[in-house]
C-alpha cells in the first residue's frame, strides 16, 4: 500500500504570532521575535540575555485553570497548535476517524520548566514537596498522549525525540503511517519551552548561543560572516496529514502533498555536524528519490540555518552536494532569523512557514544576512521575494547527528 498524503490544516504558537494569519503577517513583514528575556528568567550570571519568547500566551484563553496546573507549558503549546490546526482543518472531534487518527508529536527534552522548577523544590524542601504531576508533565510523550487526550484519538500515539528534528521526523514519520494504512489522519508537529536558566547555563557553556545581547533583533543572521550562534525559541507547530482521496471526498483544502521525507544519521558527533554534510546529503537525497524528482524541479528550500558556524557551512555543502549546479539557482532561506531556533518545535513551524510560502507565492526573507560569507555563498534571500512555487523543501537537522528533509508539492 502506498497511498498519497496531503496537509489540511496547520496551526502555530510562536514568538512572532499565534494562529497562522498572524504568523504569516509577521513572517512577510520582517519581524523579529528576539528581544532581551533576563526580565523573564534569572539570567545574571550567565552571558546570554536573549532569547526568543511567546509574551502573550496566556493558557487559561484556551483551557481551564486546573487542566494548565496539570501539564508543562511544552505541552500548553501543543494543545493549542494542535486546537488551531485541526480548526484549520475544518475537522471537528466528531468528523474525526478516532480510532484511525494519529498524535505524534516531538520534542528536543520534554517539560524542561516542569524539570528545573521540581528540582529546586527537591533541593530546598525535599521529595515530600515534589510534585505528584512531575513525572506525567515532564514525559516527552506527554504531548502526543494530551493531545490524544483532548480528542479521543485512539490510533498510532507517541512522542519522537530526536533534538531539533524531532518535529519534522514527527511530521515524516506519520506520513509513513496514512502512506502504509496504519491510519487515515494524523496530527503531527512538536513544541518546546526550554527558555530556563539551566538550559541557558548548558547551552552557553558550550558555545551555541548568540552573545550579541545589546542588538537583539540583528543577532539571528543566518549564513551570515558575523554570525555567533542561535537563539533559543521557543514554541509549537502542528498540521493535519490526511489520506488524500478522504481529503478531496470532504472538500478539505490543501496546502500541499507531502511527497519525499528522508532521514538519515551523521554517526559522528554529538553535537557537530559531520564537515562534509554527509548525513544532510543522505536525508535530502532519500526525500527526493522518494519524491522521484531532481534537484532542479525544488523551487525553494526552507532551510535549517540556525545562525551558527558549523552549521550553517555544513548545511551549504550539503546543498551543493546534492543541488550541483542548481545549488545557485534554488532560493533559500531561514525563517530562525525571525523566529529564532524552536529546537524540537523548529521542524514543524519550518514546515508550516514552507507550506504558507507555497500558499501565497512569496519567499520570506533571511533577515540580517548583511555581511557574505565566502564559505555560505549561495542565494539565501535578503529580501522577500515573489516566487510561484511547486516542490519545496524544508530542512531539519539536531544533536546527535540527526538529520530530516520533508518535500512537499502543490496539490495537482
Amino acid at each position: 500500500m502506498n497511498r498519497r498524503v496531503v496537509v489540511t490544516g496547520v496551526g502555530l504558537v510562536t514568538p512572532i504570532g499565534t494562529g497562522k494569519d498572524a504568523f504569516w503577517e509577521a513572517l512577510i513583514s520582517g519581524k523579529s521575535g528576539v528581544q532581551r528575556v533576563d526580565d523573564l528568567i534569572d539570567l545574571s550570571d550567565i552571558d546570554v540575555k536573549i532569547g526568543s519568547v511567546v509574551r502573550d500566551f496566556d493558557p487559561l484563553e484556551h483551557m481551564d485553570k486546573r487542566r494548565a496546573r496539570r501539564i508543562d507549558r511544552t505541552t500548553q503549546f501543543a494543545l493549542v497548535a494542535s486546537k488551531l490546526a485541526l480548526r484549520d482543518a475544518g475537522l471537528s472531534p466528531s468528523e474525526l476517524p478516532l480510532e484511525r487518527t494519529a498524535a505524534i508529536a516531538g520534542t528536543g527534552i520534554g517539560g524542561m520548566q516542569t524539570m528545573e522548577e521540581n528540582f529546586a523544590v527537591l533541593a530546598e524542601h525535599g521529595p515530600h514537596r515534589v510534585s505528584p504531576f512531575f513525572v506525567p508533565r515532564l514525559m516527552p510523550n506527554a504531548n502526543a498522549g494530551e493531545i490524544a487526550i483532548e480528542y479521543g484519538m485512539r490510533g498510532p500515539n507517541f512522542g519522537v525525540v530526536s533534538a531539533c528534528a524531532s518535529s519534522a521526523h514527527a511530521i515524516g514519520i506519520a506520513s509513513e503511517l496514512i502512506r502504509s494504512g496504519l491510519c487515515d489522519v494524523a496530527v503531527a508537529g512538536g513544541s518546546e519551552a526550554a527558555l530556563v536558566r539551566i538550559a541557558y547555563a548548558g547551552f552557553t557553556k558550550i558555545g551555541a548561543l548568540s552573545k550579541r545581547n545589546d542588538d537583539p533583533q540583528r543577532a539571528s543572521r543566518p549564513f551570515d560572516r558575523d554570525r555567533d550562534g542561535f537563539i533559543m525559541g521557543e514554541g509549537g507547530g502542528f498540521i493535519i496529514l490526511e489520506e488524500r482521496e478522504q481529503a478531496t471526498k470532504r472538500g478539505a483544502h490543501i496546502y500541499a502533498e507531502l511527497v519525499g521525507f528522508g532521514m538519515s544519521a551523521d554517526a559522528e558527533h554529538i553535537t557537530a555536524p559531520a564537515e562534509d554534510g554527509a548525513g544532510a546529503v543522505q536525508a535530502m537525497e532519500m526525500a527526493m528519490e522518494r519524491a522521484d524528482v531532481s534537484p532542479s524541479a525544488i523551487d525553494y528550500i526552507n532551510a535549517h540555518g540556525t545562525s551558527t558556524v558549523l552549521n550553517d557551512r555544513t548545511e551549504t555543502i550539503a546543498i551543493k552536494r546534492v543541488f550541483g549546479d542548481a545549488a545557485r539557482k534554488v532560493k533559500i532561506s531561514s525563517t530562525k532569523s525571525q523566529t529564532g531556533h524552536l529546537l524540537g518545535a523548529a521542524g514543524a513551524v519550518e514546515s508550516i512557514a514552507t507550506l504558507l510560502s507555497m500558499e501565497h507565492g512569496m519567499i520570506p526573507a533571511t533577515l540580517n544576512y548583511e555581511n557574505p560569507d565566502p564559505e555560505c555563498d549561495l542565494d539565501y534571500t535578503p529580501r522577500k521575494v515573489e516566487k510561484q512555487i511547486q516542490l519545496a523543501m524544508s530542512n531539519s537537522f539536531g544533536f546527535g547527528g540527526q538529520n530530516a528533509s520533508l518535500l512537499f508539492r502543490r496539490d495537482e
